[in-house]
């Protein structure tokens, strides 16, 4: 296991549109998942080896001390840049125990993931919910098992994540799904679309929240294309012709796809929206803590 040095784990947000969280933790380096899509393949990261998971030297001590000092409480995201659920994480448990640091210090956070061992936590984000918010996530882009071994070949199954979910909601826990990308051409069908939407609303999701299309830079469009010849013939060709070099790559069916989205989601209850995602996760703390949250 190689680690890397930091300064720092916790980063202030610039905003807190981001499901209302103020700072963002990455207690790891890298991910193991392969999804084909991933934006933090590209350049801006300085990360070259990505697909390998890194942890941080001395994190833990570190965000020890982050917390201690801070005066107003924070809402904590992780899972921004790699998945903090890695398999290493089974045995280092940074993850864990970063957790019961912001139980410790009445800390919120928000976590998005697409690997079952979140569930392992289940009792520590039950426990920081009692004293602050928590956000749990699972990327859900496809309920297609077979579609999602080709575009995150390291990742569980969509079948496992939502299993994770039902079990997250059994335990009280404010869970959802993050529906996004939703991939031009692959995944942008108002069926695909519904069909998590659906899968989330029966495993109790409180939330489903989305974005029809993708983004594209550098690197990470070059690796993508590569992979789009291989698993997928001729959709390379589809995204040249549609999109070019341009780093926003909304689906050409983004507005028939949010009509129904949205329809559907009211008829199954789920939230969708993110100002009212984040006013459900503070609802129980009243207006006397988090006051970050607000638009």
């Amino acid at each position: 296991m190689e680690y890397i040095a930091a300064k720092h784990i916790l980063t202030r947000n610039k905003s807190t549109g981001w499901f209302g969280t103020d700072h963002t933790m990455n207690l790891y380096r890298g991910c193991p998942h392969g999804c084909i899509y991933c934006d933090s393949r590209s350049e801006c990261y300085g990360d070259d080896d990505f697909d390998r998971v890194k942890g941080k030297e001395k994190a833990l001590e570190l965000l020890r001390d982050e917390l201690r000092r801070k005066v107003k409480p924070a809402f904590i995201a992780m899972g921004s840049m790699s998945d903090p659920y890695n398999p290493v994480e089974k045995k280092l448990e940074l993850t864990r125990k970063a957790l019961m640091l912001i139980h410790a210090y009445e800390q919120g956070v928000a976590v998005c993931t697409k690997s079952d061992l979140i569930l392992r936590d289940a009792d520590l984000y039950a426990d920081i919910q009692e004293r602050a918010p928590v956000i749990c996530k699972l990327t859900v882009t496809t309920t297609d098992d077979a579609l999602a071994a080709n575009i995150e070949p390291g990742a569980p199954s969509p079948t496992r994540r939502l299993k994770v979910l039902e079990g997250l909601s059994q335990n009280g826990i404010f869970v959802g799904v993050v529906l996004m990308p939703v991939l031009p051409f692959l995944e942008d069908s108002v069926e695909s679309v519904l069909a998590v939407v659906d899968a989330a609303a029966d495993a109790g999701a409180k939330f489903v929240y989305p974005a029809f299309g993708m983004t594209l830079r550098d690197r990470q469009r070059a690796y993508y294309y590569e992979q789009l010849v291989q698993h997928f013939p001729g959709t390379k060709e589809q995204y040249e012709k549609q999109y070019g070099d341009r780093y926003w790559c909304t689906s050409p069916r983004a507005k028939e796809l949010w009509q129904a989205f949205s329809r559907r989601c009211g008829e199954r209850g789920l939230l969708y929206e993110m100002k009212r995602i984040i006013s459900r996760a503070k609802r129980p703390y009243g207006d006397t803590q988090l006051t970050f949250f607000d638009m």
